[in-house]
């Protein structure tokens, strides 16, 4: 898809280039998704993609570990690492004209890494630091197990990986799942900002043009065993965490869905903000989400109450999950439509937001889409059109996660947890 501002390009190699023109703006910034996410870690190296970027900063082409960031930095480069399920993703924001030679280093990054071995155990440390974190980080140690439990390995695997295999993971683990994930055939450039089309698509093939695709890896699904789980922890407060199927977001009715879930959660207005924690007073915390991945969806929602209100919390909660398929108003909608179409004007306001919508767009549903296309869409949006989704996919089918100092009672209807 082309428009004025938004163009595509895929090289013979497979690598996807697709930038959108802000020209208003001073900045460029980029996203670069590599396919090296948790989803491809081995199964006895969990975190293994993690610590694979965690090395790659660590000296590169010509640049040792100090030269790299003080090359960064000398730009003014805004920059970040991370790894999700799918992608090991880079992001970078600068001042237009820097924009060149930014993305020359970051050709070095992912293609000629040093990938030192006398760095090793400095890079382990610092991602066993980050894994440390989410254990003590309660309620993001419950979306992870409530992930875990809601999809099929490995799409259900934390990104953090286990304490045992980062410890275990060698030197030669690292390079060579450098060498079978850092390759062109599955990889997006996602451009946002001040730049010249023709001249970037120019740069981009002498950068990454000769790079040699790899044939792509299947992945053998398994079932998580589990649908509920307890983690035991001494603790006054209890986090509880929801999970039930929805629609992947390049399904026709994604809008719909996303329509209901902002419903539910959009601000302190929505539903489960103002009657589980306002007007019960309940839970300190509440929310749900949408959450995709290409071909599955899911609605993820999320508690931390005091162990004495928990049973009440969930109970509570997940009558308002069911009573949603009842139907929405139209007041809610015209909110949920508010906040959305400002997060739109924001993304037009942020090169770097914008650049990491357009590389999940290409990821998600193989072409970009303009802000326009989906602010019409939303405008279209009925009351009557997402009731008509809730009757067809009402909520339902729950995972249940509770993480506390005992498990909870589960309601008719949903199987006990087990504890872990």
């Amino acid at each position: 898809m082309e428009t004025d501002n938004i163009r595509s390009h895929v090289f013979d190699n497979g690598l996807a280039l697709v930038g959108e023109a802000m020209d208003w703006l001073g900045s460029t910034a980029f996203a670069l998704l590599m396919p090296a996410g948790a989803a491809r870690d081995p199964a006895d190296r969990a975190g293994l993609g993690s610590l694979t970027g965690e090395m790659l900063s660590r000296g590169c082409g010509s640049l040792s570990s100090r030269e790299f960031i003080d090359a960064l930095d000398n730009l003014g480069v805004d920059h970040s690492c991370s790894t999700t399920i799918a992608h090991t993703g880079f992001s970078a924001a600068m001042m237009a004209e820097n924009i060149e030679a930014t993305l020359a280093i970051y050709a070095d990054l992912v293609r000629r890494p040093h990938l030192p071995a006398d760095q090793l155990d400095d890079a382990r440390r610092t991602c066993i630091q980050e894994l440390r974190s989410v254990e003590d980080e309660l309620a993001q140690k419950t979306l992870l197990e409530l992930r875990r439990l809601r999809y099929p390995c490995p799409w259900g695997r934390s990104p953090y990986g286990k304490l045992d295999d980062l410890t275990a993971a060698t030197i030669d683990d690292i390079r060579q799942h450098h060498a079978r994930c850092y390759q062109p055939g599955q990889a997006i450039l996602a451009v946002a900002g001040k730049f010249d089309w023709q001249r970037l698509v120019s740069q981009v093939g002498d950068l990454f043009g000769d790079w040699q695709a790899v044939p792509e890896e299947s992945f053998v699904e398994t079932a998580a065993e589990q649908r509920h789980s307890h983690i035991e922890c001494d603790s006054s407060q209890t986090h509880i965490g929801i999970a039930y199927p929805s629609v992947p977001c390049n399904h026709p009715d994604f809008f719909q869905a996303r329509g209901a879930v902002g419903v539910l959660s959009d601000g302190m207005s929505s539903r489960l903000f103002t009657e589980v924690r306002e007007n019960r007073g309940l839970c300190y915390a509440i929310f749900a989400s949408y959450h995709t991945l290409r071909d599955r969806g899911s609605v993820l929602c999320y508690a931390g109450t005091s162990s004495d209100r928990a049973q009440e919390t969930l109970d509570v909660t997940l009558q308002e999950l069911s009573r949603l398929s009842d139907g929405i108003r139209a007041e809610e909608l015209d909110r949920v439509k508010a906040r959305v179409k400002s997060g739109l004007i924001l993304q037009q306001e942020s090169s770097l937001s914008r650049s990491s919508s357009l590389a999940a767009d290409w990821y998600l549903f193989g072409r970009p889409r303009t802000l326009d296309e989906i602010s019409r869409i939303i405008d279209n949006l009925t009351c009557d059109s997402i009731n008509r989704y809730l009757a067809d996919h009402p909520p339902a089918d729950f995972v249940i996660v509770t993480l506390g100092d005992k498990p909870l009672e589960v309601p008719v209807g949903v199987s006990a947890p087990e504890t872990g």
